[in-house]
């Protein structure tokens, strides 16, 4: 059985974008499986307004989320899905015409659409061919069952749980999560753990192995070992006992064992900089803990980004990972656009604008395209790193990174 969600919704409509973007990363930080951002505004302007924001809120949060927009053209539905977004949310009483609708389907999938719509109302006229669906205003009972029976897909209940219970939601059949306003400022975690202890399947820290099966110390600790979870940089090493893996578990936050203080400590109730978890290991002999997780701030109390910043001793060895390279690259012609270096071939581009970056673009393509067809490949890893290199230029003149582009990758993965 799949998990269920909890979906968070913000109202985007006459709202501050700082606003939008301190719930997204707090939701995103407690818990929650995915978020619902709307704004179903006709006006130009504060669709375009909209959009921007979404793109902030996609380079904040690393949790999936569904946006809510007016569409009246296939253009306005491809602007809202090109800002990251996994779903794109329309609501049934502003339904664009049937071939644009078709052709958003066409192009983005049925599964990447989901109509909103009014439980009392629109339900039983509801025929638009999409994968999910999702319902407001429902009222719990043997009517509402009855209806989403015969809908026969996946739904997601949008309710601010004045009069309805979460845990009768969920329960309700075809009902994958249940999108909400409701628990903002609250932790998630606690909220799903105790859904899952009411036999709702929900994605939780539970351990798959008792604290009780890990090899400890004479004092009851175990290492951990704490990563960047995007980097893999080394970010610090602490010590764990039972209460602070369970705690860890449990907040979605690490928490570890203060030897000097002998106390536990969560890590950034002090600094603000936490750790919020995203995957734990144990190694072969059970005796070390794995925590990749997402750093706020820094992991060192020095102030720095990790605790591993003495060099000790050094050997030159090859550091070709091709996403590091790429990265140290894009870095390094960022660093020329803000601070002209003079005799640069990068600052020339710069100088001379996009169409003279476009036009190299496109002589190294077709270099490329030539050197493909020499039967010695020699030749055309030089042609495909320059244009590398000249595509990096372009993204760093349009304002994109390598993240975005990655994630534009695994969005459609």
């Amino acid at each position: 059985m799949a998990n269920k969600k909890i979906i968070p919704f913000i109202n985007g409509e006459n709202e501050l974008a700082v606003n939008i973007l301190m719930q997204a990363e707090q939701y995103c930080f407690a818990g929650a499986d995915a978020l619902f951002i709307y704004n179903y505004s006709k006006i130009e302007k504060e669709r375009e307004e909209f959009l921007a924001v979404l793109k902030q809120v996609d380079a904040k949060i690393d949790i999936p989320f569904m946006t809510g927009m007016y569409v009246g053209r296939f253009e306005d539905a491809k602007k809202a899905f090109y800002t990251g977004a996994e779903q794109l949310v329309i609501r049934y009483s502003m339904c664009p015409g049937q071939p644009v609708l078709d052709e958003v389907i066409s192009r983005f999938g049925s599964d990447r659409v989901m109509i909103e719509a009014d439980a009392g109302s629109e339900f039983d006229r509801f025929e638009i061919p999409v994968d999910s669906l999702l319902l407001k205003h429902v009222n719990i009972g043997p009517e509402l069952e009855r209806k989403l029976v015969q809908f026969g897909k996946s739904v997601i209940i949008r309710d601010s749980l004045i009069r309805n219970d979460l845990e009768e939601l969920l329960k309700l059949p075809l009902v994958a999560g249940v999108s909400t306003n409701h628990f903002l400022g609250k932790e998630l975690f606690k909220v799903k753990s105790s859904m899952k202890r009411a036999g709702i399947e929900m994605n939780t820290f539970e351990s798959s192995l008792d604290f009780s099966e890990f090899k400890t110390d004479e004092n009851g600790l175990v290492p951990c070992i704490v990563q960047d979870y995007k980097t893999e940089e080394v970010l610090m090493l602490a010590y764990m006992n039972r209460e602070s893996y369970e705690a860890t578990c449990a907040s979605g936050k690490m928490t570890y064992f203060s030897r000097s203080r002998n106390e536990l400590w969560c890590k950034g109730d002090t600094s603000g900089h936490y750790q919020y978890v995203k995957e734990l290991k144990l190694d072969c002999d059970r005796d070390t803990i794995l925590a990749k997780v997402h750093q706020v701030g820094a992991a060192c109390h020095t102030g720095a980004r990790s605790c591993f910043f003495t060099e000790l001793a050094k050997k030159e060895y090859d550091r070709t990972n091709p996403l590091t390279i790429l990265n140290e690259v894009s870095a390094t012609i960022e660093d020329r656009k803000e601070n002209p270096k003079e005799g640069s071939y990068t600052n020339y581009l710069f100088e001379k604008g996009i169409d003279k970056i476009l036009k190299k673009c496109g002589e190294e393509a077709t270099e490329i395209v030539i050197a493909a067809k020499n039967p010695d490949a020699s030749e055309l890893k030089y042609e495909i790193a320059d244009f590398l290199y000249h595509l990096m230029v372009l993204m760093a003149e349009c304002g994109l990174t390598w993240e975005d582009v990655i994630k534009e990758l695994a969005n459609r993965h």
